[in-house]
């Protein structure tokens, strides 16, 4: 804990430093109002213990009032306890209005009560800040909604009985599987039966922070770190505390912000942007990806260092064609919800839908199932959903006869062919679903990117 301690007395920043510090805190020393304000920012306090008298007057107590307000203005969550020679209950009473959690008359009779008051003021601090925190971390749960694991499929069962095992470790876990199959769900559950499931969860998309954004959204930052840091604010890491942080499209982190992630995974530390504070990170890190880190670490676009990190235990989700038995479960389920939600007299799937259902081959996975049934319950007029309610795609395909002829390179052109006409032309939805970078899938089809 660091606490901002401003008064012009040399003596009496000199005694408070050493009884502080005696008792574990850090002190940031400050003989004027303008110095604390200007080293606030750079302090990450959480305590300020002011004067209130400096240089127009030694009675007024017109500086430090000011002072007060100031302090609460730039952050209002700081505790402010005011110290004073010439201490009347007036001037008392204009402290605690303007802010002030508590007052102390110099010179104090012994330390003890003084020390209960910072204390004391250190753990409310403590409690408004996890409040904000959950507050931040509740209102992120609140836009993901409350998602459940549906399984009954032999692949999927043995994907969960290790996640669980996992668990329980403290162990980074790296959760790898095409787009649209679960992945941030599968984090989520494995928070739910770690050690740190009272604690939060917070995902983030690390392919959806720009590069000017990322120190401020990941590691937060103080007030007037840059023009536009008119307060403090809370980073990704910060929240995480005592949790997990889930690092979703971990693959599309750029290299210059690899580096800050490796050394938070490797030293635990980090700084706001704008303090030299260094923070303790007591997190859980899961990262989950659909693309091939092994071969953007051979392309030099993934740092190999960063993914032994990442990869301390590695679980892949199988795709949902390969997990057919969860289709009907998680399609009923999708149904059940979706019902509730837009107030449609559908109620279960006709035998012919199920078996439409069950038959498509799914290449967007749950996420492309759970939006044909949320469609299908939009559009259907009675009880059973029918096959024409489902509005199902053609079939991709078959392999041709000649794919098992042909060589490496041909069979690659191929598929790379096949997921460009599944997204219409598009290279990089296309790149994604094959676990490819934009610019791979290009030198694979032996053509130039377009610029």
């Amino acid at each position: 804990m660091t606490v901002l301690v401003v008064d012009d007395d040399e003596n009496i920043l000199h005694t408070l430093t050493l009884l502080l510090k005696s008792e574990g805190m850090e002190c940031i020393a400050c003989q004027s109002p303008k110095e604390a304000l200007a080293a606030l920012p750079r302090g990450n306090c959480h305590l300020a213990l002011v004067d209130l008298n400096y240089v127009e007057d030694t009675t007024s107590g017109k500086e430090g009032l000011a002072l007060i307000s100031a302090l609460r203005q730039a952050d209002e969550e700081l505790p402010v306890v005011a110290m004073t020679g010439w201490g009347t209950i007036g001037i008392a009473v204009e402290a605690m209005q303007r802010g002030a959690a508590d007052f102390v008359e110099k010179p104090w009779k012994d330390n003890t009560r003084l020390l209960s008051i910072v204390r004391t003021q250190l753990q409310l601090g403590a409690a408004r800040r996890r409040d904000r925190k959950l507050s931040a971390e509740n209102a992120l749960l609140r836009q993901q909604g409350d998602r459940t694991v549906v399984s009954q499929s032999p692949a999927m069962t043995q994907v969960l009985s290790m996640a669980r095992r996992v668990a329980t470790s403290t162990m980074p876990i790296l959760i790898t599987g095409e787009n649209g199959t679960g992945k941030s769900l599968l984090a989520e559950y494995i928070h739910r039966h770690s050690a740190r499931a009272p604690g939060p969860f917070i995902s983030v998309n690390m392919g959806a922070i720009s590069e000017s954004t990322f120190e401020s959204e990941m590691f937060g930052h103080t007030r007037g770190a840059f023009t536009d840091a008119k307060s403090d604010r809370i980073g990704r890491v910060e929240l995480a505390d005592q949790g997990t942080l889930f690092m979703d499209e971990v693959a599309n982190l750029p290299l210059a912000q690899q580096a800050k992630i490796l050394r938070l995974l490797e030293e635990r530390h980090y700084e706001k942007l704008g303090s030299s504070h260094t923070r303790q990170a007591d997190i859980r890190f899961i990262s989950a990806t659909n693309a091939d880190l092994d071969t953007m670490v051979a392309e030099r676009g993934f740092r190999q260092d960063l993914l032994y990190r990442l990869n301390g235990v590695t679980l892949r989700i199988p795709s949902l064609r390969e997990r057919q038995a969860d289709i009907r479960p998680l399609a009923e389920s999708f149904l059940e919800r979706a019902r509730q939600h837009y107030g449609s007299p559908a109620r279960r799937f006709s035998q012919p839908a199920l078996r439409a259902l069950e038959h498509y081959p799914w290449p967007g996975n749950i996420r492309e199932l759970q939006h044909v049934v949320e469609r299908s319950v939009l559009l259907a007029q009675q009880e059973d959903i029918v096959e024409g309610d489902l509005q199902l795609a053609k079939t991709a395909p078959a392999q041709p006869a000649e794919l098992a002829q042909m060589s490496l390179e041909q069979a690659e052109v191929w598929f790379i062919q096949q997921a460009l006409d599944r997204h219409q032309g598009n290279a990089s939805e296309a790149a994604k679903a094959l676990g490819l970078s934009r610019s791979a899938l290009y030198r694979r089809l032996g053509k130039r990117e377009p610029s």
